[in-house]
C-alpha cells in the first residue's frame, strides 16, 4: 500500500510585481523580473505556463535559485515559482520502493525524509541545495553518485504541445551533468519518480573522499544515515551547504564542470600542464568512457594561479576560500562582477592549459 510523506516547506516571496530575482538565487544577484508568480500544485504550474505561452509572454520558472545567474537587467516577462509539494511511496518489489515526489519539494528534505526512513541511493547527494524538478534536467550529482542511478522517470509537460506525459529516465538522454532538458525551455519539469533500496544501507560508496572519511573500502556500503551524515561534514568544509552568514554559501555551487577531453587532446594537455608545472606532477584524470577522460576543474583553476579566496573586482566578488570551483558574492555584487570573474578564470585556464571550462549554473539574459 503507498503512504504518502510529511509535505517539506517551500519558502518564497509574496506573488508581486517588479520582484528583485536577487531574492530568489542563493548568489543574491540579479535584477527584477516584471511580473511574479507562485504556483503551489501541478494542475496550477501546467495552467499558468499554457496560459503566459498561449500570450506570448516570456516565461522564467524560478526553483531554489541555488543554479542560476540572472542579469543585473533582471527578467523582462513572468517569474514563475515552482511551489509544488508533495511525496508518495510505493513498493516496487525485491527490496526496492518507487519514492514519487513533486518539482517543488525542497531536495534535501526529500534525501532526509528517505534516509529517515530507512531508504538508501540519495544520501552522497546530501545538502545539494534547490528543488527536486532541477536534478534530472542537471543530471546533479556528487560523491560518486548521479541521479541517473536512481531516476526511474519524470512526468513532463510539454510547452510544444501543452501535453503533459510521462517519461523515463533512459530517454532524458542522462550525461556528466546534463540532460535533454538542459539548455532548452521545451519542457517543464512536474515530478520525478526515483528507485531506492529498503534496508537502511547507502548505496555502494565509489568515491575515494567519502570512503576515506568513513573508513571502508570503495564499493563497501555503510548505514545511509552515516553516509549522509560524512556527506554534509564534506559539503560543509567547502562551503557548499547554506549558510546565510557564511558569504562562502553565496554561490552557486560549482560554477564550472569538470572538463571531458578525448584521448588525443588530453595528451596536449598533459604536456602543456608537464612544461608549466614540471614533468612530475601528479594530475588528477578520470576515466568518462569511450576514449574520454575527466580532468578537475577545481585543480586547473589552482594551478593557473587562482587560489582559495581570490578576489575579483573591488573585492565583492571572490572565489570561496574553501573550495576553488565556488563563485562568491562577498556582498554588494553586481552579476557583471561575478561574469567579470568567471571570464577571468576561464581565461586564465585556458591561456595556462588550454583546457575550456564552461559554466554549470544557467544563465539569464546574460552570458561569459
Amino acid at each position: 500500500m503507498s503512504r504518502r510523506l510529511p509535505f517539506s516547506v517551500v519558502t518564497t516571496p509574496p506573488s508581486s510585481a517588479r520582484v528583485p530575482l536577487a531574492e530568489c538565487t542563493t548568489l543574491r544577484l540579479g535584477g527584477p523580473a516584471a511580473r511574479f508568480t507562485r504556483a503551489t500544485t501541478a494542475a496550477e504550474l501546467v495552467e499558468t505556463v499554457r496560459e503566459l505561452d498561449a500570450s506570448g509572454e516570456p516565461l522564467l520558472l524560478l526553483g531554489g535559485g541555488s543554479n542560476l545567474v540572472v542579469s543585473d537587467a533582471g527578467f523582462p516577462g513572468t517569474a514563475v515559482q515552482v511551489g509544488t509539494s508533495g511525496r508518495r511511496l510505493d513498493p516496487l518489489g525485491d527490496g526496492l520502493v518507487q519514492l514519487t515526489v513533486e518539482a517543488g519539494e525542497d531536495w534535501d528534505s526529500v534525501v532526509a525524509e528517505a534516509v529517515a526512513q530507512g531508504l538508501g541511493g540519495l544520501e552522497c547527494l546530501s545538502g545539494i541545495p534547490g528543488l527536486v524538478g532541477a536534478t534530472p534536467v542537471q543530471n546533479v550529482g556528487a560523491y560518486g553518485v548521479e541521479i541517473a542511478q536512481v531516476l526511474t522517470s519524470v512526468d513532463l509537460l510539454d510547452r510544444r504541445t501543452g501535453r503533459v506525459h510521462q517519461v523515463p529516465a533512459d530517454g532524458l538522454g542522462l550525461a556528466y551533468r546534463t540532460s535533454v532538458l538542459k539548455g532548452t525551455d521545451h519542457a517543464v519539469v512536474l515530478r520525478a519518480r526515483f528507485a531506492l533500496t529498503a534496508g537502511g544501507q547507502s548505496a555502494p560508496i565509489r568515491y575515494g573522499e567519502l570512503a576515506r572519511v568513513l573508513g571502508v573500502a570503495p564499493g563497501d556500503r555503510v548505514p545511509a544515515d552515516a553516509a549522509r551524515k560524512a556527506v554534509l561534514e564534506l559539503r560543509r568544509g567547502k562551503g557548499m551547504v547554506l549558510d546565510p552568514t557564511d558569504h562562502d554559501t553565496w554561490s552557486a555551487g560549482s560554477f564550472f564542470t569538470n572538463p571531458l577531453l578525448d584521448d588525443s587532446t588530453l595528451a596536449g594537455v598533459l604536456i602543456r600542464i608537464a612544461e608549466r608545472l614540471g614533468p612530475h606532477v601528479d594530475v588528477p584524470t578520470y576515466p568518462a568512457g569511450h576514449g574520454h577522460s575527466k580532468l578537475s576543474a577545481a585543480w586547473l583553476i589552482e594551478r593557473a594561479g587562482f587560489t582559495r579566496g581570490y578576489r575579483g573586482r573591488g573585492d565583492r566578488v571572490g572565489l570561496s576560500t574553501k573550495h576553488t570551483l565556488a563563485l562568491t558574492n562577498r556582498g554588494g555584487a553586481s552579476t557583471e562582477d561575478l561574469l567579470d570573474l568567471a571570464r577571468e578564470v576561464r581565461d586564465g585556464v585556458r591561456s595556462a592549459f588550454g583546457v575550456e571550462l564552461h559554466p554549470e549554473p544557467v544563465l539569464v539574459g546574460c552570458e561569459i
